[in-house]
């Protein structure tokens, strides 16, 4: 007995060990995740610092907590653009701010619209006496859309800056899939449906490059214009005809050839930057580092800021990113996850609704099912807005055709009124490997679709026409929202992409206008006074881990050396990398499981990047190694 004896207080002594450490755990863990979320006692005098670490976005994507931390990546920054424009608005009347500093060393970029906007409170910020500057390794289109609303623009001694316009080249798959004997069979409606090209071609169609060609050009004279008016020193011509010459001009130092072409106003590090900062907003009464001043975080300024909640309620359901089938989300627009937020909200006790879209489109059944939950809310009789954000596009315009006015902006990407699928099949490659399929049909439907036998006649025929069935009902329900006949809608859909100066000439906006411009419609439509409404943003709620996560892996990832190299020669070999994730979306198109598409791949990517991508790229190896595959 005094044997189990010993064993059984062993026993115990392990189980009160483990207890006490899972408990020390709980606590460390939960302290961590109190102080890691943003405290707005702590701003303070001084400057507002908005670090740009990652990407503007309409919606912050979900972190997954195990997933991050096993990859051990940390996620690329998310920050909301009406977060952005919310902070600066309110900084302007903050006598606490002195001035606003945008550190732009890592920003990997965001939609035109989304930096338009930012770029407007900008202005109402120096309106107010309020100077705002910007500093950055290096500048590339997305970085100047902002920098040239900014009261001083700073770029490192080492660094570049580039203005490159939209566009680029496309992969096309075709020569590589008859090498493999795979039978890429697309199925489409929609002569400018560009999306299944890279699969059944070798280049790009007359019909898609005179389409991407009128959008590009389209949105390049918005970019050109609003940089002109904030900047009108900017040499823009100069640095966009004739880069080589430009650069040449200045003995090959391109940061000189920036300042020389008023790409920038002062060359300087770190250091410098802030002891120009230290002049405006004061020194940090903290820190005796060179180059230190008083300033206050951005979330935690935001943080304080608070939600004023007036008068009638206007429900706002965002639907960013891709739209699919299921409870993704929030980043990805997952059908049923949003269709059960506007189903909640029936209860609710919601004056107006308002959609706002930043979506290429994708599943067409996710669409349906989340304009059919929007339908139910203007059966109730109340005003239903759509405000498109950068992408409203196919599946993004789908989802609108169930409102009473729709909102865009000169540079939203709209229209793509088609729908494709595309489905590989393998009975060349099979043959070649001496592998044949052979049995009994009853039907000419009898063991189809047959992905290594090959598809018979009859499933090919039954695949275009559910295609062109699709294709009809959403040419139905354009006509039917729009005011318009079939004919009508079909002359000016066909997949064919339209910027949105030109799709409000069309008819298929109804107004120029932002997210306020939205609300404030809703508002009146619901006869509510101006300042006697708020929005209430359905589903929305910050993951109180995000942080800490980003916190811990950060931690992680910066015992590894940083690439600071912002050159054009690392610029250049950085590319490979962008390459690789291409081709994988590429073949995750082809090979994935998915139903009929109403998705628009040819509109110009404004979402963020892989959120594996290495945090610590500063300049152009980072800015460039993003947007030149996009």
């Amino acid at each position: 007995m005094s044997f189990v004896g010993k064993v059984w207080k062993v026993l115990v002594g392990i189980k009160d060990g483990l207890v006490l450490l899972f408990m020390l755990l709980f606590f460390v863990g939960l302290f961590a995740l109190l102080s890691a979320r943003p405290n707005p006692g702590q701003v303070r005098e001084g400057a507002l610092l908005i670090e740009l670490d990652g990407t503007v976005v309409e919606e912050k994507s979900v972190i997954n907590p195990i997933a991050t931390l096993l990859s051990g990546s940390a996620p690329v920054g998310e920050y909301r653009a009406r977060d952005v424009v919310r902070a600066l608005d309110a900084a302007a009347a903050d006598d606490r701010i002195k001035a606003v500093v945008i550190d732009m060393t890592t920003f990997l970029g965001g939609g035109q619209v989304h930096l338009k906007d930012i770029g407007e409170a900008m202005d109402r910020l120096r309106t107010a006496k309020k100077p705002v500057l910007t500093y950055a390794m290096g500048y590339a289109d997305d970085h100047m859309l902002l920098a040239a609303h900014a009261s001083e623009v700073w770029l490192d001694p080492q660094g570049l800056a580039v203005i490159s316009g939209p566009g680029g080249n496309q992969l096309y798959y075709a020569g590589l899939l008859e090498k493999l004997n795979v039978n890429a069979r697309v199925y489409r409606v929609g002569t400018f449906k560009s999306a299944v090209e890279p699969f059944s071609r070798t280049s790009m169609s007359d019909e898609a490059r005179e389409n991407i060609g009128g959008l590009y050009g389209a949105l390049w004279e918005e970019w050109q214009a609003n940089v002109a008016k904030a900047r009108p020193k900017l040499a823009l011509a100069r640095v966009t005809r004739d880069p080589v010459a430009w650069i040449e001009s200045s003995g090959g130092d391109m940061a000189q050839a920036a300042v020389s072409a008023g790409l920038v106003d002062k060359l300087g590090d770190r250091t410098q930057f802030g002891m120009r900062v230290a002049e405006l907003a004061g020194k940090d009464p903290w820190s005796e580092l060179p180059g230190s001043y008083a300033s206050s975080e951005f979330d935690a300024f935001l943080a304080g800021l608070g939600n004023d909640r007036p008068g009638k309620a206007i429900g706002v359901v965002t639907i960013a990113g891709e739209i699919v089938d299921g409870e993704a989300g929030p980043g990805t627009a997952g059908g049923r996850r949003i269709t059960d937020l506007l189903d909640e909200a029936l209860d609710d006790d919601l004056a107006a609704l308002v959609v706002r879209v930043d979506s290429p489109g994708g599943s067409a059944t996710a669409s349906e099912e989340i304009r059919r939950a929007i339908q139910r809310h203007r059966d109730r009789k109340i005003p239903v807005a759509v405000s498109f954000a950068n992408v409203a596009a196919s599946g993004g315009y789908w989802v609108a055709m169930s409102s009473d006015r729709i909102f865009a902006e000169p540079d939203t990407i709209t229209g793509s009124i088609g729908v494709f699928a595309v489905i590989p099949t393998f009975e060349q490659a099979a043959a070649e490997l001496g592998v044949n399929a052979d049995g009994f049909s009853t039907t000419p439907l009898s063991g189809q679709p047959d992905l290594i036998g090959g598809f018979t006649p009859a499933i090919d025929s039954l695949l275009q026409t559910t295609i062109s069935g699709t294709y009809t009902d959403f040419l139905t329900l354009v006509a039917k929202g729009r005011g318009m006949s079939v004919g009508q809608v079909d002359g000016i859909a066909q997949g064919r992409v339209w910027d949105g100066g030109t799709a409000r000439q069309i008819g298929l906006v109804d107004e120029f206008g932002g997210l306020d411009a939205a609300l404030a419609w809703a508002a009146g439509k619901a006869g509510a006074k101006d300042g006697d409404w708020h929005a209430v943003f359905l589903g929305e709620q910050d993951q109180n881990y995000d942080s800490l996560i980003r916190q811990i892996v950060t931690s992680q990832t910066e015992r590894a050396p940083a690439v600071h190299n912002g050159d054009l020669f690392a610029m250049t070999a950085a590319r490979s990398e962008h390459l690789g994730a291409r081709v994988a979306r590429d073949a995750e198109r082809l090979l994935g499981t998915r139903g009929v598409q109403a998705f628009c791949a040819e509109c110009p990517a404004s979402s963020a990047p892989p959120a594996t991508a290495n945090r610590h790229r500063t300049g152009v190896l980072a800015l460039l190694t993003w947007f030149g595959g996009n």
